[in-house]
């Protein structure tokens, strides 16, 4: 098989994961091609010696599968360089809650045997893609988790002028406005207040962050609608993040988002399951003083 590999550069004590990794992978046969940045790490801080590799910059590579190793932001990095090119990707989770990189260290042999064996899941995660007019959007315009707008040079509120398919929907007086996808869902938004919602569910979450008034809450919508935003700023200019990256934008610039004409392909191992996966990274049922699940699953 041909393996793409993505990893964080930031987390050398970590270095016996990659390691097991390229172990793993040299033990079957693989053909390996390693962004040149994440190479450059491992070769340098880690002290790692890869043989018979290719490296690639940006988002020249080709795989069967790609694989991310690091946290859930390394994941998102690495779904932003595969973009349309349906390649899976498959995250090992050294990070910290690992929604995306869901596979741990210790599972690694074991879920290269179940790759090899094609005994494996593939699951198809939306993103949003953002326009805005004739502009050019400098960072990446699609995202996999969240596009978030957002204040910048002012403590004031901003205003956001919302409407759903050309349908007003309201005006929020906040901090900002996040748009989730389901995969996002469990990401920013949570922490803002927004719902939790299954991967699979073609939906949108829009979440104000701080609002103004206690009446405003989460509202989720079919992905396949338009949301259009229009944005009043005391600084007449405001922040768009999306996945991580930003850019600013003049309170002129009208923001439209969609669905984009293209999934992310998610590698999971057959035994996953998103409610024990949510159980297990939310702590849902673990008793605050000793640790211990509340009561024990029933069959």
């Amino acid at each position: 098989m041909r393996f793409a590999i993505f990893g964080n550069t930031y987390q050398a004590k970590k270095s016996s994961h990659a390691e097991t990794l390229f172990k793993l992978l040299e033990k079957r046969g693989a053909e390996l091609s390693v962004c040149r940045e994440f190479y450059h790490f491992i070769a340098s801080d880690m002290k790692l010696n890869i043989k018979n590799i290719r490296l690639f910059d940006d988002d020249d590579f080709d795989a069967d599968m790609v694989i991310s190793i690091g946290g859930d932001g390394t994941f998102l990095k690495a779904a932003n360089r595969v973009g349309k090119k349906n390649i899976p990707i498959l995250g090992i989770n050294t990070g910290r809650l690992g929604f995306l990189a869901d596979i741990s260290p210790e599972e690694m042999e074991i879920t290269f045997d179940e790759i090899y064996n094609n005994n494996y899941k593939v699951e198809e995660r939306s993103v949003l893609q953002m326009s805005c007019g004739n502009k050019k959007i400098e960072t990446s315009p699609y995202a996999l988790n969240e596009i978030a707008i957002l204040k910048r040079d002012s403590s004031s509120m901003i205003s956001i002028r919302t409407t759903i398919n050309g349908e007003y929907l309201t005006t929020y007086q906040a901090d900002g406005l996040v748009i989730a996808t389901p995969t996002g869902s469990t990401a920013y938004s949570l922490s803002v207040g927004g719902p939790i919602i299954v991967p699979h569910s073609s939906t949108i979450a829009i979440t104000p962050v701080a609002p103004h008034s206690l009446n405003v809450r989460p509202i989720v919508v079919p992905d396949d609608w338009e949301i259009t935003l229009e944005v009043e700023s005391r600084s007449h200019n405001f922040l768009v993040a999306i996945d991580g990256g930003n850019e600013s934008f003049n309170e002129d610039d009208q923001i439209t988002i969609r669905r984009a004409d293209y999934t992310v392909k998610v590698v999971k191992r057959f035994n996953n399951v998103f409610f024990n996966t949510l159980r297990s990274k939310m702590m849902w049922g673990i008793d605050s003083r000793n640790g211990t699940p509340t009561s024990a699953p029933q069959k």
